[in-house]
């Protein structure tokens, strides 16, 4: 009996799990996959933070992949403490509703949703019809786990001691909260935790008040994976983390400290006890959210307090662009600048991090890579907006002239990006596949990239200060590279066919030159861009 449960249970979970992951996907995919865009951009306000933070834990159906997102916005300078938190209480919100919908006694369903799901996915026209297919799927799926684990408990409705453990539960919570916490946890899914819950409330094998213990537990359980994403992070990031603990600890032990009154309160709230429990998953962390909004500034400073240190946010989109001075070109075109050199140092430090990655194997900065990545692209596409905008007032044939330069540059900086996400692709398969590079191999390349990284600089310059003389020396360091890439590929060639090199480091290391070469060629682009504004 005890292999039927455990089977039972355990293939139930499963598919619960796998149920509740195929329709993330496809809610994500039906959505245009922009929940990422959605954290970065709509958290400016606690309540806009908080309603962002249940919208994206809802596509992604997993408050711990929204923490561990919202920590690496914080790692990656795109969002502060007091934006991390909302999007943090609001996630908390979003996973409840999984347990809201698997509470309904609708499990008849979750054959047809399979099929009809299947159908669509399978034979859907349309992208977007396949990803609904995908949802639909997933629902059945989800349901179809829950009916698995729920009939697999079936037996333990006989178990002493399975009934004595949760007499446990019902005279010393804290048990509970443990128990709920660890499982939470261990399969890192607190939709999934309370899924199990709710299964054995089906069966009547666990009664309310001992329920209510295990999914407090359940919101502890899950900042558990926070708190590994925040392992070797920054400040901010850490701060993301113990804000996602703390939060969830605080809102258990006053639940505990009301607990009678909160678990009266619930009972109220629906006559059949798998409702019950969908209601306390809910009404704990609205009414946490609630508490920690109200109170969000001196928590805040508590989670500072704690963390100490330098709490530093880069700003996502434009920062110098302002539609209110479009009326005035030559305003608007030296905000056109800054934000375009603002997006130039964003370019710099990501292509040196991405130098990192490969020379020194530092796969932990691939993620704030990543992340400046698309800050470069948003950069790119804002200015380019913004100075289309501008073109339709009225200008000088010089200032006219500008406006076609910044969006040059603009193009040339976000293909430096381009390239450096590249090189981080490569630095990663090296380390991922083991590849060996030999010190001289890394030396050649660590010197080329110096090299490059001047002349970016210096094109950078010599666009910031409108400076003809240091443009003219870039372009003709550009020919320098060229020959250096050229003598350098040829001598990698010769050491791969005499087989002193590892053919799959070799082609990494060919692809690693290409990357750098078109990098001086943007800065060139630069540079001339310069030489023409004096012509």
């Amino acid at each position: 009996m005890f292999w039927d449960i455990a089977f039972s249970t355990i293939g139930g979970l499963g598919l619960f799990l796998f149920g509740i992951q195929i329709m993330a996907s496809g809610m994500q995919k039906a959505a245009g996959d922009r929940f990422r865009r959605i954290l970065e951009v709509l958290t400016n306000k606690p309540v806009i933070g908080v309603l962002t933070g249940v919208l994206v834990t809802f596509l992604v159906q997993s408050s711990s992949t929204a923490s561990v997102m919202v920590v690496g916005f914080a790692n990656a300078g795109l969002m502060n403490l007091s934006q991390a938190i909302s999007v943090i209480v609001g996630a908390n919100i979003g996973t409840t509703v999984t347990a809201q919908i698997i509470s309904f006694d609708i499990g008849a369903i979750a054959f047809p949703a399979i099929g009809i799901g299947s159908l669509l996915n399978f034979f859907g026209r349309r992208r977007f019809h396949r990803y609904i297919g995908q949802t639909v799927l997933g629902f059945g799926l989800l349901f179809l786990g829950m009916i698995t684990m729920s009939t697999g408990m079936m037996p333990l409705r006989d178990l002493d001691a399975f009934h004595n453990m949760l007499v446990q539960f019902s005279a010393y919570p804290i048990l509970g909260i443990l128990a709920g916490a660890v499982f939470t946890a261990l399969i890192q899914s607190s939709s999934a935790a309370t899924g199990v819950i709710i299964a054995m409330t089906l069966q009547d094998l666990i009664p309310f008040d001992a329920a209510v213990p295990l999914v407090l537990g359940t919101n502890i359980g899950t900042s558990f994976t926070a708190i590994l994403a925040s392992i070797g992070a920054n400040v901010a990031a850490r701060r993301a983390a113990l804000a996602h603990v703390l939060f969830n600890i605080l809102g258990v032990a006053l639940a505990l400290a009301i607990l009678g009154p909160f678990t009266e309160l619930i009972m109220h709230t629906a006559t059949t006890v798998p409702r019950q429990v969908a209601n306390t998953h809910t009404a704990f962390n609205l009414l946490n959210t609630i508490i920690f909004i109200a109170f969000l500034k001196y928590f805040t400073r508590l989670i500072t307090y704690i963390v100490p240190g330098e709490d530093e946010k880069m700003d996502f989109g434009p920062k110098y662009l302002d539609e209110r001075i479009l009326k005035t070109p030559a305003v608007a075109l030296g905000g056109a600048k800054q934000e375009l050199l603002r997006m130039a140092g964003i370019a710099r430090e990501m292509l040196d991090e991405a130098m990192q990655v490969f020379l020194k194997n530092d796969l932990k900065k691939i993620k704030h890579i990543v992340q400046m990545e698309d800050l470069i692209d948003g950069l790119e596409k804002e200015i380019n907006v913004y100075l289309s905008d501008l073109s339709q007032h009225s200008m000088s044939q010089q200032q006219t002239k500008f406006i076609g330069n910044l969006m040059s540059s603009a193009n040339d900086l976000e293909r430096i990006g381009d390239h450096a996400e590249n090189i981080m692709q490569l630095g990663e398969m090296k380390v991922e596949e083991r590849l060996p590079f030999s010190a001289t191999a890394l030396e050649e390349i660590s010197d080329f990239y110096d090299k490059i990284r001047l002349m970016l600089e210096d094109a950078l310059s010599a666009f910031e200060n409108n400076d003809p003389e240091l443009a003219s020396r870039v372009i003709l360091k550009d020919d320098e590279v060229d020959a250096q890439e050229k003598k350098l590929r040829n001598e990698h060639i010769e050491r791969i066919n005499t087989k002193k090199c590892y053919p799959s480091a070799g082609v990494i290391y060919l692809d690693l030159l290409s990357n750098l070469e078109r990098v001086a060629d943007h800065a060139k682009n630069i540079a001339e861009l310069v030489l023409e504004e004096k012509s």
